[in-house]
């Protein structure tokens, strides 16, 4: 596999970057700070602390969302992100919402996908609600990896105002929470976006993220041709192909929605 890592002076001049980042954002739309889902995993706990970084632990309000599938060992990792991070945060329960939306739609109820994306959604209500009632940006805590292959809900933890470790691989995360000194126990933690019971990110998508990460960087970004990055990389053709289809199968999860050109000359 290959290394994506930054060296010594990328890395600190990656993090420099990225909270001026926060910092110009939140002063372009006028903000008095930032809001976001803390999960207890690396890629929140990673964003937190950049927007700490960037704007002091007044400015920055974490939301802890347990749901019905939640860990309990995730949901006090989360908590702990907070106290650590030394910034206020509120605990939401989203498994109460979710029952209202399957008491009003119970043709619903069963079907793990359609009620895990509610969740996530329920996670975005959350998040803006707190953002507009306290003059607040929230941010994403996606990244690249995920955003490429559309592992993430539409207008659930895709719906925010920007996506500050939006363009950093997975194993880039890795060394920026490491580099910001984020406990190992979080920078190794198994991701899960909790959607279901027993989900895990890599099971779900079928291969692990260091995998993933060297196909994206060499044939989905880099142009590699498919058979020459599965000789590359040592991998099935099928797995290059695999990743193939999900990015192109969830290209609209990375657009605006689509509207139809005007008819031509005359009137619109």
């Amino acid at each position: 596999m290959i290394d994506l890592r930054f060296s010594e002076a990328e890395l600190e001049a990656r993090i420099d970057h990225l909270t001026t980042f926060i910092l110009e954002q939140k002063a372009a739309a006028g903000a008095d700070g930032v809001v976001l889902g803390l999960s207890g995993g690396i890629d929140s706990t990673t964003v937190a602390t950049l927007a700490v970084e960037a704007l002091g632990t007044d400015a920055v309000h974490g939301l802890v969302l347990p749901a019905q599938v939640s860990s309990e060992d995730n949901m006090s990792d989360a908590e702990r992100v907070a106290q650590d991070l030394d910034i206020s945060y509120d605990v939401c329960e989203v498994e109460p919402v979710i029952d209202a939306l399957l008491a009003a739609y119970p043709e619903a109820e069963g079907d793990h996908l359609a009620v895990g994306n509610a969740r996530a959604r329920v996670r975005s209500v959350f998040n803006y609600l707190v953002a507009n009632h306290e003059n607040r940006l929230v941010l994403g805590t996606g990244n690249r990896s995920e955003a490429a292959v559309g592992y993430f809900t539409k207008y659930g933890d895709g719906a925010v105002d920007c996506h500050p470790i939006g363009n950093l691989y997975k194993q880039q995360v890795r060394q920026v929470a490491a580099a910001l000194g984020v406990p190992e126990e979080l920078v190794q933690k198994t991701p899960t976006a909790e959607l279901w019971a027993d989900q895990t990110d890599e099971d779900e998508l079928g291969i692990d993220y260091d995998t993933l990460d060297a196909i994206l960087a060499t044939h989905i970004d880099g142009g590699v041709p498919a058979a020459a990055a599965a000789d590359l990389l040592a991998v099935d053709l099928e797995v290059i192909e695999m990743v193939q289809d999900l990015h192109v199968g969830s290209a609209h999860k990375r657009a605006a929605p689509p509207a139809p050109e005007p008819p031509g000359p005359g009137p619109v």
